[in-house]
């Protein structure tokens, strides 16, 4: 029995999860992954939104300027990477002009600060690798963070303050049983009083089995280039196109780890698992790219890969009490990874004032994240190792990761059990060989730590 039960350890489960662990309820987080992040969360563009795109009165748009804004602020005081690089959106045509001007009166009515009209001379002498453009909208409070570590630091920030999190667990139904629900699992049944749907692409699926009014969540794929850290100085701001009607267009954006990011395409699917790459995606991806930066180096790509973003049946995100003590969060597609600070908020004061829960003194609202050494200054670096040699044996060679790093990563609270677990906590196996070196020894220290064979770990 418990008193809040969160289906979908992605970021807006974590981040509900973390909220609630400031007041005394119990709270439990089931995901079928065997980690957090392991769905749309961890396959995003990693952009900080301003909010100039949201139609106005939306809950997106509410969502999405207020979590800017808490963004910015927890990525102090959890740890996590994040950079206040700005956006601009361009316009190629001066006859589109007008839509530069409404993105920038919806943005103002959204309450955006911040935001300016650039002339093409403005643009070119900011972003000079740019192709010319008829102007711009810059949005100085745009930003970039690392869309793993961000939920990552959510799910320990809430695991260290008495949260529960059951990995490796479906759920299979759900049924009302008086004042609880009964929530089945393939590892067994339990009760809780309120429940947080947050299951991503699977969110109609968990609605479904509650609810009489039936959602439908469609997989929007989405394919994208990662280029190596050697490009990842072609652009300083995230650079998006204006949208027309042959559609949004891709972004070009430096990442928080000095790579160049290009994506994504958009394609509705109806498997919810299908995350492969198309030659043809990629193609388009390429191309469109080219409109707004010639001569991206595509040779310096290090890796592909695509998500699928949870679109809705409305225009909106579906955040709502949709039965007795059943709460969605259904539909929530860019600018989720932004708003999730938001929604959690949102999503845990509606359950403590339902019920009447008191405030957890308790509760420490700071984590420190795994040290990278990598960015410690020289003298940092030795210090470290003084403490603890581990720190002075280089792992992961094209990321410069340590053998301390990866022990950390792997004991910490909620610690890595994979491969990919610990390259989504230190960053092994993202650099150019894609983890072609470091495997076999991140893979010795997984098996050491938890006492399995080697053949036993897993990528994911």
């Amino acid at each position: 029995m418990v008193d809040v039960t969160i289906i979908g350890a992605g970021v807006i489960g974590c981040a509900v999860a973390r909220e609630l662990t400031k007041y005394r309820l119990s709270v439990c987080v089931v995901e079928k992954e065997t980690d957090v992040c392991e769905g749309t969360s961890k396959a995003n563009s990693g952009i900080v939104h301003a909010g100039f795109d949201c139609k106005p009165g939306t809950l997106k748009s509410k969502m999405n300027v207020k979590g800017c804004a808490m963004v910015r602020e927890l990525s102090k005081t959890l740890d996590f990477a994040y950079r206040n690089n700005e956006a601009l959106v361009l316009c190629f045509d001066p006859a589109q002009l007008d839509g530069l001007r409404e993105l920038y009166d919806r943005g103002t009515a959204n309450g955006v600060e911040g935001l300016e009209l650039l002339t093409p001379d403005q643009v070119r002498n900011i972003e000079p690798a740019l192709n010319d453009v008829a102007g711009a909208l810059l949005a100085k409070t745009s930003g970039i963070v690392c869309p793993f570590e961000m939920t990552i630091a959510f799910a320990e920030n809430a695991y260290d303050n008495g949260a529960d999190f059951r990995f490796d667990t479906t759920v299979t139904g759900i049924s009302k049983s008086g004042s609880f629900y009964r929530i089945e699992t393939d590892k067994g049944s339990f009760e809780s009083r309120f429940v947080v749907n947050a299951a991503g692409v699977y969110a109609d699926v968990i609605h479904n089995m509650v609810c009489e009014d039936k959602i439908k969540i469609t997989p929007r794929r989405g394919e994208y280039c990662l280029l190596d850290t050697e490009a990842g100085n072609t652009v300083k701001r995230t650079i998006f196109q204006l949208p027309t009607k042959m559609g949004k267009g891709v972004l070009v954006t430096p990442t928080v780890h000095g790579n160049l990011l290009v994506g994504p395409s958009a394609e509705n699917i109806d498997d919810k698992e299908d995350t492969a790459t198309t030659a043809s995606g990629l193609a388009s991806v390429r191309d469109r790219a080219g409109l707004s930066v010639s001569g991206i180096p595509f040779g310096k790509t290090i890796t592909t890969f695509s998500g699928l973003r949870a679109v809705g049946d409305t225009d909106d995100f579906i955040i709502t009490m949709s039965a007795e003590n059943f709460i969605d969060a259904a539909g929530i597609e860019s600018p989720g990874l932004t708003s999730a600070p938001a929604i959690g908020e949102y999503i845990a004061g509606m359950i403590a004032e339902k019920a009447g829960a008191e405030r957890n003194d308790a509760f420490n609202g700071t984590r420190k994240g795994v040290v990278h050494f990598v960015a410690l200054s020289r003298e940092e670096q030795n210090e470290l190792i003084k403490r603890d040699p581990a720190y002075g044996s280089i792992v992961c060679r094209c990321a410069t990761v340590t053998e301390g790093e990866i022990r950390d990563a792997i004991s910490r609270s909620l610690g890595a059990r994979t491969l990919d677990g610990v390259k989504r906590r230190t960053g092994a196996g993202m650099g150019r060989c894609q983890a072609g070196f470091c495997s076999p020894k991140t893979m010795a220290l997984i098996a050491e730590k938890y006492g399995i064979p080697l053949e036993s770990v897993r990528k994911n």
